[in-house]
């Protein structure tokens, strides 16, 4: 794991009316003022290989923290930088140090935000949730992924086609539950198979053109609906659910895709519903970008998430 890098960007001069990203953000350490955001890197593209994809996302974390760095923030917050997870060939030893430092984070009251990668990083993710102390009996945790595709593959080689299966499958396992749902789904870019085994599940998904601006309600009705059920989210946003002409720097780029506006929709309701945990961003490949577009996307998005974040209340005795 690599360790903090000093962020940079434009300076316009000192005082709060100037900060940017690069202004606030510091070398993370356990006892950093709790309820502060934590990034985290995953640099990998193995899971993408493995499921026949092109390689090129172990490069996003470093995109991401760039194309962050300069926006400006309307006033200063706290943010910190734990480094980034290098991964090689052994998936399943980085999705184990993530889901560590994951952990970590949540136990010490931090809100982390993990650049991916790959979209791999979900069972990492999901591990640190898991591991960490927020899960009661009394929390139900749900999943809610933005994304073009579900990543319910059985395969037994994991890859960035299998994350959402291993976490159900492990949820199970461990005698507890997980409520996934996607937004954005790709009729063709999933088979008949996939939706049965969504369907056999129990997970539930909007399709990419139900996702349109003139669908507010039914996107809104969906998501509202889906954290009526649960106590705490992981909110993961797999950028290849944008539009190609959006997001041309992807994994897999949408023929069709869910607009900006609807994605924003979806993280709005998020955080504003106080529930958000940890939240990640996959898939971004920026040697197929253009112009940083998919980057700046993407950044704010999680511009976005992280200033209107609510920290999800204790639990009740």
């Amino acid at each position: 794991m690599t360790a903090y890098e000093p962020w940079t960007g434009r300076d316009d001069g000192s005082g709060a009316e100037h900060v940017r990203w690069h202004h606030v953000v510091e070398p993370y350490a356990t006892r950093s003022d709790p309820a502060a955001c934590v990034f985290i890197g995953f640099a990998s593209d193995e899971g993408v290989h493995r499921n026949k994809g092109r390689r090129g996302a172990a490069a996003g974390p470093y995109a991401l923290r760039q194309a962050l760095s300069s926006m400006a923030l309307a006033s200063p917050i706290r943010a910190f930088d734990a480094g980034t997870v290098l991964v090689d060939d052994d998936l399943d030893a980085g999705q184990r140090t993530l889901g560590a430092v994951v952990c970590g984070a949540l136990d010490a009251g931090h809100f982390p935000v993990v650049l991916g990668g790959g979209h791999e990083v979900a069972f990492g993710t999901y591990r640190g949730l898991a591991d960490s102390t927020l899960p009661t009996t009394r929390r139900r945790v749900g999943i809610l992924n933005c994304d073009a595709h579900f990543d319910l593959r059985s395969d037994q080689v994991p890859s960035s086609g299998t994350p959402f299966r291993q976490i159900l499958d492990a949820a199970n396992a461990a005698g507890t539950s997980v409520e996934y749902a996607v937004v954005g789904i790709s009729q063709p870019s999933n088979t008949a198979a996939l939706f049965d085994t969504a369907d056999h599940l129990g997970v539930r998904y909007l399709l990419d053109d139900e996702c349109g601006v003139g669908n507010t309600a039914a996107i809104q009705g969906f998501v509202l609906d889906f954290l009526a059920g649960v106590d705490l989210v992981y909110l993961t946003i797999d950028l290849d659910v944008l539009p190609a002409s959006i997001a041309p720097g992807v994994s897999a780029p949408a023929a069709f895709g869910v607009p900006l506006e609807s994605i924003q929709l979806v993280a709005d309701l998020v955080t504003a519903s106080g529930k958000l945990a940890v939240c990640d961003v996959a898939e971004l490949n920026p040697g197929f970008d253009i112009d940083h577009r998919t980057a700046r996307t993407a950044a704010r998005l999680i511009h976005r998430i992280v200033t209107g974040h609510r920290r999800p209340p204790p639990v009740r005795s």
